[in-house]
């Protein structure tokens, strides 16, 4: 078993360049640590870095305690599973998974027999005599994740290699990965632009942004409490909703255009820095999953309710998703537009709703709220998020 430590992990181009800046991570034994984030973050690059493909510009990597810096990939112990499999197609699945081992110089015996433990835990017992060209994808999936698997190596690295799958084989293929890694208890790093599969994935999520580390905790942590507005953007499906609003003098309520929330006691108690933004602008986030339908709430809101036009309903079966326009200032940013340039869910929107949905609420599908209709919304104001106008920080103590 092996502890991997990342102090200050930076990586700066011959061009000037810094795709990663100053990374601190510490990966326990065993654990499952996610690297995500939009497209140029610097997670492939530090990844690679931890693999020893990207020469390290500044700062240490450790593993197991000892400065693996200088130190070539195959001295490290680590096996990378990359985004296409990387099988020889001229091979048998147990040639491909073997392969490793017989470069090593592993007996036929003893290599035989560590193919077949690794083909029992993955389901390919019956696929080892195939070629990669007679499998599915999942199925090559499973090839690369039983060559890498028997190398017996002590961290395992993972650069998207869900994201050829199609999206139900992908749900089956992170709950795969997940099982295998803790049964194997290997630490591991997963990158992925995928915040659903991070989320779901990982006993730790490292979000970053422009190659700096935004921050590092239990996926429900980052959920219930992102540190700034980056981080809330990305976190969470649909995306949460950003206004600008203004804190009432007594702190009780909050306006956003013309609508006014009634607060509850407890965010003064759990806010207590809200104090410092009474008679002041600063940003509210509503996750869409924390509006409810109005007609439907058995519970009373007590003030905190909102009003918009309805723009469209999506009908998703369990749920529906509502699109919403309100009068208040929708926060539009580069940190929301970078949280969302890679949202599977922003790219498959229509131009239409992308133009003019300001907001969208998650709400029962018992719903009768309609396209081109008036929604009255119930706000579970104990769940709002705050952030300072200027720094985008969230806002605490």
């Amino acid at each position: 078993m092996t502890t991997v430590d990342l102090d200050k992990l930076t990586k700066v181009y011959p061009n000037g360049t810094t795709a990663v800046s100053e990374l601190d991570l510490e990966v326990a034994e065993g654990e499952f640590m996610v690297l995500v984030g939009p497209s140029g973050c610097g997670k492939t690059t530090a990844l690679r870095m931890i693999a020893g493909l990207e020469e390290i510009t500044a700062g240490e990597l450790r593993m197991g305690g000892r400065v693996v810096n200088d130190l070539s990939p195959k001295e490290r112990d680590i096996a990378m599973i990359f985004q296409n499999y990387a099988l020889y197609p001229h091979m048998s699945v147990a040639s491909n998974i073997g392969f490793a081992l017989k470069l090593r110089k592993i007996p036929k015996d003893k290599r035989a027999e560590d193919v077949g433990a690794a083909a029992r835990i993955l389901g390919l017992i019956e696929q080892l005599e195939r070629k990669p060209g007679q499998l599915s994808g999942g199925q090559r999936q499973r090839v690369a994740m039983g060559r890498a698997i028997v190398r017996e190596p002590a961290v395992f690295l993972m650069d998207e290699p869900l994201s050829n799958l199609d999206a139900k084989l992908r749900v089956q293929m992170r709950a795969e990965i997940a099982h295998v890694q803790r049964r194997l208890g290997v630490a591991t790093f997963y990158v992925t632009h995928d915040q659903v599969e991070a989320m779901t994935m990982g006993d730790r999520v490292a979000v970053l942004r422009s190659g700096r580390l935004q921050q590092c905790d239990r996926p429900q942590t980052l959920y219930d409490s992102p540190v700034n507005v980056f981080v809330a953007s990305f976190i969470g499906s649909p995306a949460m909703n950003l206004y600008e609003a203004t804190l009432a003098p007594d702190g009780r309520t909050v306006k956003l255009g013309s609508q006014t929330i009634a607060l509850p006691a407890a965010v003064d108690e759990r806010l207590p820095g809200l104090r410092r933004y009474r008679d002041r602008t600063l940003l509210l986030g509503i996750r869409p999953e924390h509006l409810t339908d109005a007609a439907l709430d058995p519970e009373d809101r007590e003030g905190a309710y909102l009003s918009g036009d309805i723009r469209l309903v999506e009908a998703l079966g369990s749920e529906l998703m509502v699109h919403f326009r309100l009068d208040a200032v929708r926060v539009h940013t580069d940190d929301t537009a970078a949280a969302g340039e890679d949202d599977d869910l922003a790219a498959e929107a229509s131009a239409e709703v992308s133009s003019y949905a300001d907001g969208v609420a998650r709400v029962d599908s018992r719903s009768d709220m309609t396209h081109s209709g008036h929604g009255r919304f119930g706000v579970m104001a104990d769940r709002l998020h705050f952030f300072d106008a200027s720094s985008h920080e969230a806002i605490r103590d």
